[in-house]
Order: C-alpha cells, then sequence, then structure tokens
C-alpha cells in the first residue's frame, strides 16, 4: 500500500517576510484573531469565569500541554496558536464586569483596536520623521488635556509616560531643576538638602521618586490626613515651617486627587494658597482623578488644579484607556526640554528639512518610546468629550449604588460613614461569629483575617474579584473601585452576595483557641 505522507505543518520561518509567506500569514492571523475575538466575548460575559485560578508552582510545572519552558528547536504555528490561546485562558480577564480589582479595569473595543494599530505600526515617539502621525496627535491631545484643566493657549507642555509613577517622577525631576538648573550638571552635592511634601494617603510612587532621584526618601515629610483621607493643610504649613527652621529647603509638595485607596480629594485651593505664599510647586497627582474632569457634575472635586504647576493624570485609569496612558502635564512650556535635552546628534540634528520643534525625544527620560496616544485618540473620536463624561458619570453612579446597599445591610460595614467622592468604596464584611462581639482588639484581630479568606474563595471560584487592605489603625477591608463602562448596578449586587456567600461561615479562633 501507497504510504501517506502528512502535510507538513507551517513553522514561523514560513511566515512573512519569507518568499510566498502570504497565504500563510494570512491564515495564522486568521486564527489569532478568532483567538482573540472569543476571548473579547467572554470577557463580557458574565457567565465565563473572571480567572482560571492556578498557583505559581502548578503554572510552571506546566499543565494540559501549556509549558512555560522555552525549546532549542522550533515549534510550529498550531503550537503557537494554542500557545495563545491558554495564555489568555489562565490569563484574568480584567474587562470582566465582575472585576473590581485595580483602577484599570474594563475593555474598550476601539481602544483594543487601537492598541493593535499601534503594535502593527511599531514605531517610536522620538522623532517626526520615524513618526509623524503620531507626535502630531499627541501633541493635539496633550493641549486638549490642558484645556481641561484650565491652563490658557500660552502655557502647557506635557509627555505621555510609562504609568502614574513615572508621570510622578516627571514632576519631582522638574521642579528640582526648576529651582536648581545647576543640580544636571553637578548632582546633588551642589545642592542644599531638599524636602518635599505629601500626604499620608497618597500614592507611594512620591517616596520612590525621592529615593530614585538621589533627594532620599527620609526628606519626603508625611503630612496628615483626616478621617476620609484628605490632607490636613494647617499641617502642611506647620510642616513647611519646621523644615525650614531646621535650615532644610522645601521645594515641592504633591496633592493627590483621587486617593488611591479611599478616592479622596485634597483640597487644592488651600494648598496651592500655601504653596504660592511659600514659593513651592505644587503638582496635583490626578492619576484617579483625573478623569472627572471628563464630568461636568464631578470635575468640582477638582476645584483648584487649575493652580498646579504639573498634573499627573492617566486616562488608563477612569477614561478605560488600555493599559499604558499616563500624561504627565506642565504648564511651564520649555521646561521639559531644558531639563532632560542631551543632543544626541545622531537623533535630534539641527539640519533637517522639517521643523524640528516637533522632535520629541529630548523632553523625556527615555529614548525610544511606545505609541500611548493613538489608542486614547481614537477614542475620543469614538465618543467625544461628551462620551467619557456619560462613562465616568456611569462609574461614580455604580458607588453610589453600592454605597446605598451597604447602608442598609447589617452584615456589612462602611469604613467611613460619608458618601463616596469617587468611585472607591471602602467596607468590611463581618461574618455572623463576630457580629455580637463588642469594639477592641480581639474584634480586629478576627476581622483581619475575614477579607483575605474571603478573596482566596473568591480567586478559586473565579466568578469576581476585588482588593482588600489594611490603611493605618483599620483592619483588612474591601475596596471596590469602578471604572468599567461594562459594569451594572445587577454586578454590584451580585458582588455583595457573593461576598457574603462565602464569608457566612467563616469562623476565626480567638487567642483562647490558639
Amino acid at each position: 500500500g501507497c504510504t501517506h505522507i502528512p502535510e507538513r505543518v507551517p513553522l514561523c520561518l514560513d511566515l512573512l517576510p519569507a518568499l510566498r509567506g502570504e497565504d500563510t500569514t494570512k491564515s495564522f492571523f486568521q486564527e489569532l484573531v478568532n483567538i482573540l475575538l472569543s476571548y473579547v466575548c467572554k470577557s463580557f460575559r458574565r457567565s465565563s469565569k473572571v480567572l482560571d485560578f492556578h498557583h505559581p508552582h502548578q503554572l510552571r510545572e506546566g499543565l494540559e500541554g501549556f509549558s512555560l519552558e522555552l525549546p532549542d528547536q522550533p515549534e510550529n504555528l498550531e503550537q503557537l496558536l494554542v500557545d495563545c490561546r491558554d495564555t489568555l485562558k489562565y490569563g484574568v480577564k480584567t474587562g470582566h464586569p465582575r472585576f473590581f480589582n485595580q483602577l484599570s479595569s474594563g475593555l474598550d473595543v476601539i481602544g483594543l483596536a487601537g492598541e493593535w494599530l499601534t503594535s502593527t505600526a511599531n514605531t517610536n515617539m522620538f522623532t517626526y520623521e520615524v513618526s509623524p502621525v503620531f507626535i502630531l496627535m499627541e501633541e493635539i491631545l496633550l493641549r486638549k488635556m490642558q484645556e481641561i484643566v484650565g491652563w490658557s493657549e500660552e502655557e502647557g507642555d506635557g509627555v505621555f509616560c510609562p504609568g502614574g509613577t513615572m508621570s510622578n517622577l516627571y514632576s519631582v525631576l522638574l521642579a528640582r531643576y526648576h529651582f536648581f538648573p545647576e543640580v544636571k550638571t553637578k548632582g546633588m552635592t551642589a545642592l542644599p538638602r531638599l524636602i518635599l511634601f505629601t500626604s499620608a494617603h497618597s500614592h507611594y510612587s512620591v517616596k520612590k521618586s525621592a529615593a530614585v532621584l538621589g533627594i532620599g526618601s527620609d526628606n519626603v515629610v508625611v503630612v496628615k490626613c483626616n478621617d476620609r483621607g484628605k490632607m490636613i493643610t494647617a499641617e502642611l504649613e506647620s510642616s513647611i515651617i519646621t523644615a525650614k527652621d531646621q535650615g532644610c529647603v522645601p521645594f515641592y509638595v504633591n496633592a493627590t486627587a483621587g486617593t488611591t485607596v479611599y478616592g479622596a480629594f485634597d483640597p487644592l485651593n488651600a494648598i496651592a494658597d500655601i504653596c504660592e505664599s511659600h514659593g513651592l510647586w505644587l503638582h496635583v497627582d490626578a492619576a484617579w482623578g483625573g478623569g472627572l474632569l471628563m464630568s461636568k457634575r464631578h470635575r468640582v472635586k477638582l476645584q483648584g488644579i487649575e493652580r498646579a504647576w504639573s498634573v499627573t493624570w492617566n486616562p488608563h485609569k477612569m477614561m478605560g484607556a488600555p493599559l499604558q496612558c499616563s500624561a504627565i502635564l506642565v504648564k511651564k512650556r520649555g521646561l521639559l526640554k531644558d531639563c532632560n535635552q542631551m543632543c544626541a546628534e545622531y537623533l535630534f540634528q539641527t539640519d533637517k528639512h522639517y521643523d524640528t520643534s516637533y522632535d520629541t525625544g529630548d523632553k523625556t527620560i527615555q529614548c525610544g518610546r511606545h505609541v500611548d496616544v493613538f489608542k486614547l485618540w481614537l477614542m475620543w473620536k469614538a465618543k467625544g468629550s461628551e462620551g467619557f463624561e456619560s462613562q465616568v458619570n456611569k462609574c461614580l453612579e455604580n458607588a453610589e449604588h453600592l454605597f446605598d446597599k451597604l447602608k442598609q445591610r447589617p452584615d456589612f460595614e462602611l469604613v467611613f460613614k460619608s458618601e463616596p467622592e469617587h468611585s472607591n468604596v471602602c467596607f468590611w464584611y463581618i461574618p455572623p461569629s463576630l457580629r455580637n462581639m463588642s469594639p477592641g482588639p480581639e474584634r480586629n484581630r478576627r476581622l483581619h483575617e475575614v477579607a483575605p479568606k474571603i478573596k482566596a474563595k473568591m480567586m478559586e471560584q473565579g466568578m469576581a474579584m476585588i482588593g482588600y487592605q489594611p490603611l493605618g489603625d483599620k483592619v483588612n477591608f474591601f475596596r471596590c473601585v469602578f471604572s468599567n463602562p461594562a459594569t451594572q448596578t445587577e454586578d454590584v449586587d451580585y458582588l455583595l452576595e457573593e461576598i457574603a456567600s462565602l464569608g457566612h461561615d467563616i469562623c476565626i479562633r480567638t487567642e483562647t483557641d490558639l
């Protein structure tokens, strides 16, 4: 009989730029698009899991034919497609309506299309010659954001950064250079002892920036907050005076518009008054709260932001742009370039045939820079400013709905009684075993263990995801955040029922049982 010779399974070498590789490339991408579309549809389906959880050792050891190990010989395209499918299968669907774990969630289909196009173009944001359209888009988009902040046409500069931490780092870098330009060449040894100020509820990136820039985390003064998580301005004023009395040089204040845990807004106008009277740089970290500027109803919470010298704003949070999409906006034009310019002749030639002021690379710390602007530009085209406004309003309505539900339920307790300012809602679940206990250290010790136990069960089950943390003297509590336009009130109700169901039978031993 005849021996059947199986058709050769295509390898990576059969794709473009291989000769006659077009057909293989097309069929490979068609299969890949099918996998991606299936995943996108599942992400919005409430019956699908948010995650199919496995412990690190399980994934490392390999399961159901999915191996993370790297081979010496090339594997075929069929296997690569299986690997793509499995990579999505064992990950987390952050676009799922019941993913409440992070400030950035949701899956914007237009933004996703923008990210695909960006990767296909695969260019770099350092010069106009290699990125003409994207460079102009970035300028237009930054100008729009500066206008929304409230700056005039004569002022304003900025750049898109790899996340809010880098945006905050830029703000400290620029503030230091503004007051002490000699630091660029002489370093910190030429400067006095600098002090910067931030609230106790601010993002840890402020301390990290001080550490990275050689200022030192010990030179970050942490200003007390009130019970609602807002900076106490009288404490800021006295901290500045104390630092001056000690012979230090205050130069920078970070105010937060939308804190990470409570979603609190510092009193920007009062802080701006203090900064003006002491001649300090005011930065507003609106990474989380900046999206509220899109809403006529909620932008009042950022009143005074126009007085900032710099602003961090992350459209990948409340505005729903795919990660990463963060901007540092700077009031003083030209400062970014003066601070960071190194005039690399192989890249930033002065005798190019076009207007080289459009080459943005010398404004940044990076050389190579990802195109983060296109997806947001495309989303803005698709929704208009009004679309973003309704999206923001809806997320905050979900927070109001959760807050109202929690007030009505005896099995839950709010971390603070006032209505949420942002879409953060913080609460404890109180299992039956703790409901009759009087407040005190023992109840706190046992309550501290409740949220982690519920979270573990929830991740094993995989139908929802929410974060928890302690803060100050508050033991572990749940923090629910809304930034996903796919989330409806039914998902909020589901979350509460899920927590109550998973937590009902939790019994934590007393000290005497241990």
